[in-house]
């Protein structure tokens, strides 16, 4: 694990933390019992099993 030889100030912390952005969930399009919905690719596996409705 990287070390830092010196010590951050809370400023210079705090700026580096504020550049971090979350990325949007990548949506597919599936297709369940007739219905067509745009979900994310990590949950189309449990909607087409059935795990999950799709809501209107």
């Amino acid at each position: 694990m990287a070390v830092p030889k010196f010590k951050m100030s809370r400023a210079r912390t705090h700026s580096r933390r504020s550049q971090w952005k979350a990325n949007n969930a990548d949506l597919v399009q599936i297709t369940v019992r007739g219905r067509t919905a745009s979900v994310p690719r990590r949950l189309a596996k449990a909607y087409q099993r059935g795990l999950l409705q799709i809501e209107d």
